[in-house]
């Protein structure tokens, strides 16, 4: 009989119990080769030797280079290194980027950080499933937009996004979408 005591987690799209297969590869750094990467001691050796390693294999699955793979400490910083990357570097091209107003904080919080430094956030409202209209980004792009980032999965009701129209139409109009995906 099932204990009806413990709660159901339903939240698998913020976080998920780790998979059995990765404890068993992170357990050796975690209580053998535990020592900082960025250290030249042996502990740090090994555990950069590793870092390497995984970064050859992220770069195999997708077709990059390992040099092109970045770790950071989750989705947030994640989300907060590549707004604000493309938003700095590409400054002289535009001020202008597309969200949606459903976005994790994740995503509002750099862009209003962004506002405060002198760009300009159109904030699109989405349906009542949650869903941005594809035509709404189309009609919000305008000559300095630099940057759509709309998440892909809405973390609080699920919805999932239409990314390939809006992918399709950020590509026509030569404008970088960024996706959170966590």
């Amino acid at each position: 009989m099932k204990d009806r005591t413990k709660p159901i987690y339903l939240d698998y799209n913020a976080t998920t119990p780790i998979d059995p297969r990765v404890v068993e590869a992170i357990q050796p750094y975690l209580t053998t080769f535990f020592g900082n990467p960025s250290s030249s001691h042996w502990y740090g050796v090994q555990a950069r030797k590793a870092v390497s390693e995984a970064r050859r294999q992220v770069a195999e699955c997708i077709g990059a280079k390992p040099d092109e793979i970045i770790f950071t400490s989750g989705g947030s910083e994640s989300n907060n290194m590549a707004v604000k990357g493309v938003a700095l570097s590409r400054k002289d091209r535009g001020r202008h980027i597309i969200t949606s107003k459903v976005e994790h904080p994740a995503i509002i919080e750099v862009c209003r950080w962004l506002e405060e430094n002198g760009f300009q956030i159109t904030y699109l409202s989405v349906d009542s499933t949650g869903m941005v209209n594809p035509e709404d980004i189309a009609a919000a792009i305008r000559s300095d937009t630099i940057l759509i980032t709309i998440m892909l999965a809405n973390n609080e009701v699920g919805t999932v996004q239409p990314l390939q129209k809006i992918a399709l139409t950020a590509h026509e109009k030569g404008v970088l979408l960024h996706t959170d995906a966590a």
